[in-house]
């Protein structure tokens, strides 16, 4: 992965890096359980669900309505999240294609509990990268939303799908140190919930258009 990729992901991840703390390790060794796994399709549909609705309905105004010129809209928002979602999904890949390093399992203890709890708690601010700030890259709304479907279910075909061993390709997550693939495939939702709650944040604004 090259330098600004690297800062991509570090920019993504700041805001979990003061959780770094114990908690129960990952149920299995070798590839992944059924419980694993249903867990990770799970979370990654209902956190798609969500987003998807919390766009749905939104007129132009209240798509492009910005709270302060310092403030995202739903617009740019959304497009964070799609353009965040190619970012994790490319480095899993290129995990997967890395060979496997088990001798770290150790290191990745406790990560998935934290990833799943501290990174949709948007009490910790944390300002993006600039590979990752919405440059309106998206001609419409609907192409946007065909993207991101598109990558997340090839993230979902994949943990319903795969018979390799997650938990044994870990890389180095900036913030969170070592994590392993199936971490990072879990963080792209917690990812995108995190910002469902931004959007649902603007939509508390007072000055909200009310159509």
């Amino acid at each position: 992965m090259n330098k600004i990729s690297l800062a991509v992901i570090a920019a993504i991840v700041c805001a979990a890096a003061a959780f770094a703390q114990t908690s129960p390790a990952p149920a299995s060794s070798g590839s992944l359980t059924k419980e694993e796994r249903q867990r990770a399709v799970d979370y990654l549909k209902q956190t798609e669900n969500d987003f998807l609705a919390a766009i749905d309905g939104v007129s132009d105004a209240q798509w492009k309505f910005k709270a302060a010129p310092d403030r995202w809209s739903i617009a740019e928002t959304a497009e964070h999240i799609a353009t965040a979602e190619d970012f994790i999904w490319a480095r899993v890949n290129e995990m997967m294609k890395a060979p496997a390093n088990p001798e770290r399992r150790a290191e990745t203890q406790g990560k998935d509990q934290m990833v799943l709890e501290k990174i949709p708690d948007r009490s910790r601010k944390a300002k993006a990268p600039e590979a990752l700030k919405p440059t309106g890259k998206f001609a419409t709304r609907e192409e946007l939303v065909k993207h991101f479907k598109e990558t997340r279910a090839k993230e979902i075909t994949f943990i319903e799908q795969t018979k390799e061993d997650l938990r044994s390709h870990i890389a180095d997550n900036p913030a969170l140190d070592a994590m392993d693939a199936y971490q990072w495939v879990i963080f792209n939702g917690a990812h995108s919930k995190r910002h469902t709650a931004q959007i649902a944040d603007v939509k508390t604004d007072a000055n909200y258009p009310k159509s």
